[in-house]
């Protein structure tokens, strides 16, 4: 009897069962994972697709809010930034003065130019970041002209 008890216990608790059963219950867990994801990320979804409809009713696209903030920061749309001015110019921001600029720009202006194989691309690029660095250098001055006056 005790035999028979133990071999029982063993049976049920300590023994695992052939692979042919314990494939039922894996399955099983397996699904309802499996189902519980789909229903988490398709809830997520449908939340997602509710606030963009809300958005494009209001007028807020990603494109107008991309906009709105470069206007904020003072930067017109395709407009070079300081950073990029000076990185194609070669300079860093504490060496530009219009010395510099316009020997670097007389530099990579000529070193570019069609008639010697150059780039048109490479030296419109050039050619804009000299006017960028040349209203940068405008700013600067008017700003230390109030400084002067205040």
């Amino acid at each position: 009897s005790l035999s028979l008890s133990l071999s029982i216990y063993l049976s049920i608790y300590l023994l695992p069962a052939p692979p042919h059963k314990m494939a039922g219950p894996v399955l099983r867990i397996l699904g309802q994972v499996a189902a519980m994801a789909v229903g988490v990320f398709g809830r997520a979804f449908v939340t997602a697709y509710q606030q963009a409809v809300a958005q494009a009713k209001q007028g807020k696209g990603a494109a107008q809010a991309a906009e709105a903030a470069a206007k904020a920061a003072g930067v017109k749309k395709n407009q070079m930034n300081l950073g990029q001015a000076c990185q194609i110019l070669n300079i860093t921001e504490s060496e530009i003065n219009p010395a510099t600029v316009a020997k670097q720009y007389d530099r990579y202006h000529s070193a570019n130019a069609v008639d010697n194989g150059g780039s048109f691309y490479i030296q419109s690029k050039v050619y804009r970041a000299k006017e960028m660095l040349d209203m940068h250098m405008r700013e600067m001055e008017e700003r230390k002209r109030e400084e002067m006056q205040a």
